[in-house]
Formats: structure tokens, C-alpha cells, sequence
């Protein structure tokens, strides 16, 4: 009798506590409404909090903009290195040796091909300036001899409308909210801080990840660990992947348009090179300045042509290259790249939509990780370099303790 006193006590102080709290109420209510409403109502309150979550997210990185962008380009650069880097460690050189070559060879090819692009620039400009301009004054007398017969004030009043949207579309992307900084200071203090964040990463990049997964609970290391090295191995393929496009992008353009009689075949084709890093948008932007130059400078045949080298060249990446080269990898699809790059460059201007892409592939590649891994279908991806970044530890230290 004493058991089942205890019993119907223990069930009293539990419907008395159900009372007070309003679950026994909040259950009576969520009985009376329809099953579709309920879920509804439950996936909307988890999407609110979600919201709020990644919106605190999004205010803390513009708040720490200084710090997030030169961190964001460091790990760049780090994913651009990592597999020379890692080439000469295997090969037997010094860690000290292969971080200096990486960082040495880098600023000097960078430094050699921005040589080669102003020499050009300073070479032809005044005959690139006159043709535009004659250009600029034929097209201006077309429209006021031919079938629009327009007048000087409206196309006077066109060109200001068109440069005023110009100038706006440029301040959005060069102010955008995570911009490093408007003065030569911030921007020198960022330069020198993605510096010292590569050579750190270089350095001793898996200790720095052992101390991640050291911040997480001890049962969820294993996961973190699996899910961090998949999603760095496919931040590594896609930056291989597009180091290799864009160099052969801005080769085809950059040839392309020396064949044609383009002016500033080079500035071209570094402009393309650094454009390609920003997919879709970078080449769009680039290729119609290409053909901008050649219908100023060469005429609307030549001009032609040159739309169709450009159209040519982003075909073979398009359909061969960047299926062939990233494989299944990274797993984005067009219209992801298509939306992340708008969003990014909405959100933060040109950094925005130059990390867009590969953050959305770590993300991805981490998220199918973990979901597998928890229904126990094992890891999403098996590439040769899925522990890169674990490629010069000890295997004895390789589990996070």
C-alpha cells in the first residue's frame, strides 16, 4: 500500500506542476488544433530562433570586419598554397623552407604579373584614350543623325542618368559591410595580418585545429574532427579548381584578344584571372570589358569576335573544366553559386562575393558529413587529400584527445 501511495502522490505533485507551468493547458490546446497547423506552428518557431541566431551571427562578423576579412583571405590563400605546400613537405624540405617559398613565389608572381599589366597600361593608354574618346563622339553623332534622332540635352541627360547608376553600383560593392577599410591604414593593417594569419596557418595549422575541436564537448569531437578535415579537403578542390580555371581563362581571353588586335591583351587577361575567383559575376564583368575595348578601339566586327572568344572560353569551363577538374567534391549547384554570390555581394559587397562560394561548399560538404554520419552511412566523401590537413601530424596524435 505504501507503493502505490507513493505512486498516486508522485502523479498528483505531476499534474499540480503540469497546472503551474501551463504544459497540461498548453497540451489541451495543441490537442484542439489541426496536426497541419501544429507543425506549421513548430517549424516556424525553430526558423524564427534560427533567424535570430544567424542574424547575430552576420552583425558580430560586420562588427568584427578588420578581423574577419583578413582571416577569411588568409585561409584563401592558405587553401590556394596547401597543395605545393604540402608537395614539398612530402619531398622532404624544411617546414621553414616550404613556408617561405609558398609566400615568396606567391608575391612574386602576383607582383610580376600587376609589373606586366601597368607597363602595358602606361604603354598604350594615350592611344587607348584617343580611340575611345573618337568612339565615344562617332556613337554620340549616330544617335543624333540616325533613326532615334535624339537630341544633345537627352543624351546629355542618359549618360548622366547611366554614370549616376554606375557610381552607385560601385559604392555598393566597394563599401560593402565587410569592406576592410576605407583608408590606406585599414588597409595596410589588414594586408599585414592576412600575412601573419597564412604564416600561422602554415606553420602550424593542425595545431591550431586541435585546439578547435578541443572547444567542442568531448563526445562530439570525433564528428567535428571528420566533418572539419571534409570540409577543408573540399575548400582545398575548389581553390586547386579555380586557380587552374582562372589561369586558363585569362590565358584564352588574354591570347584571344593579342590574335584580334585588342589593346591591353595583358591587363586583360589578369583582370580575367582575378575575376574568375568570383564565379559567374567576375566573368561576366570581365569578358564585357574585353569586348567594350575591342568595339571602342577596333570596331563592332572585331568586337564581335571577341564576344565570341569570351563566349567560347566560359563554355569549355563551364561544361568541361569545372565538371572535369571539381568533380564531386564540391557539390554546389549553379543556381546555389548563382544565389550565394547575390546574397554575398548584397550582404558585404566584394568580399561577400568572393567567399560566398567556397563558404557555402565547406558548409555543405559539413552538413551531408554530419547527417551521414549520424545515420550511420559513414563519410560523404572520399578524396585523396580528405586529411590534408592532418598530412604532416604524427598519426599517434592524429584523434583529438
Amino acid at each position: 500500500m505504501t507503493g502505490s501511495d507513493d505512486t498516486a502522490k508522485q502523479r498528483e505533485r505531476g499534474t499540480l506542476l503540469d497546472v503551474l507551468t501551463g504544459r497540461r493547458v498548453s497540451t489541451e490546446i495543441d490537442a484542439g488544433l489541426p496536426r497541419g497547423l501544429r507543425v506549421a506552428t513548430a517549424y516556424a518557431w525553430r526558423f524564427v530562433v534560427l533567424a535570430v541566431a544567424v542574424g547575430i551571427l552576420i552583425w558580430l562578423v560586420i562588427q568584427l570586419k578588420l578581423l574577419v576579412i583578413p582571416l577569411m583571405v588568409a585561409i584563401l590563400v592558405t587553401a590556394l598554397l596547401w597543395p605545393a605546400f604540402t608537395w614539398m613537405l612530402r619531398r622532404g624540405v624544411p617546414r621553414w623552407l616550404a613556408i617561405v617559398a609558398s609566400v615568396v613565389g606567391t608575391l612574386a608572381i602576383v607582383g610580376g604579373l600587376l609589373w606586366l599589366a601597368i607597363w602595358q597600361i602606361t604603354q598604350q593608354w594615350r592611344s587607348v584614350r584617343d580611340k575611345t574618346v573618337a568612339a565615344m563622339d562617332q556613337f554620340r553623332q549616330y544617335l543624333i543623325d540616325g533613326p532615334l534622332h535624339l537630341t544633345p540635352t537627352q543624351i546629355d541627360d542618359l549618360l548622366k542618368q547611366a554614370g549616376t547608376y554606375l557610381q552607385q553600383q560601385a559604392e555598393v560593392l566597394w563599401s560593402g559591410a565587410l569592406v576592410v577599410g576605407s583608408t590606406v591604414g585599414h588597409v595596410a593593417t589588414g594586408a599585414v595580418l592576412a600575412l601573419f594569419i597564412l604564416l600561422c596557418t602554415l606553420a602550424d595549422g593542425a595545431g591550431i585545429w586541435r585546439w578547435v575541436v578541443r572547444l567542442f564537448p568531448r563526445r562530439a569531437r570525433t564528428e567535428v574532427d571528420g566533418a572539419g578535415r571534409a570540409g577543408w579537403a573540399t575548400v582545398v578542390t575548389y581553390a586547386r579548381t579555380q586557380l587552374l580555371v582562372a589561369t586558363i581563362d585569362a590565358t584564352g581571353i588574354a591570347l584571344g584578344a593579342a590574335l584580334l588586335g585588342v589593346p591591353l591583351p595583358i591587363p586583360i587577361g589578369v583582370l580575367v584571372f582575378l575575376g574568375a575567383f568570383v564565379p559567374f559575376v567576375g566573368a561576366i564583368v570581365t569578358g564585357a570589358l574585353a569586348v567594350f575595348l575591342a568595339l571602342v578601339y577596333n570596331g563592332p566586327w572585331i568586337a564581335l569576335w571577341m564576344l565570341l572568344v569570351v563566349l567560347a572560353v566560359q563554355q569549355i569551363e563551364g561544361h568541361i573544366l569545372q565538371p572535369l577538374l571539381m568533380g564531386s567534391a564540391v557539390k554546389v549547384h549553379p543556381l546555389a553559386v548563382v544565389l550565394v554570390v547575390a546574397g554575398g555581394a548584397m550582404i558585404a559587397g566584394i568580399p561577400g562575393a568572393l567567399f560566398a562560394v567556397p563558404l557555402a561548399a565547406f558548409i555543405n560538404v559539413v552538413a551531408v558529413y554530419l547527417g551521414r554520419h549520424r545515420d550511420g552511412a559513414g563519410p560523404p566523401l572520399s578524396p585523396g587529400d580528405a586529411d590534408l590537413i592532418w598530412s604532416t601530424v604524427p598519426r599517434s596524435r592524429r584523434t583529438p584527445a
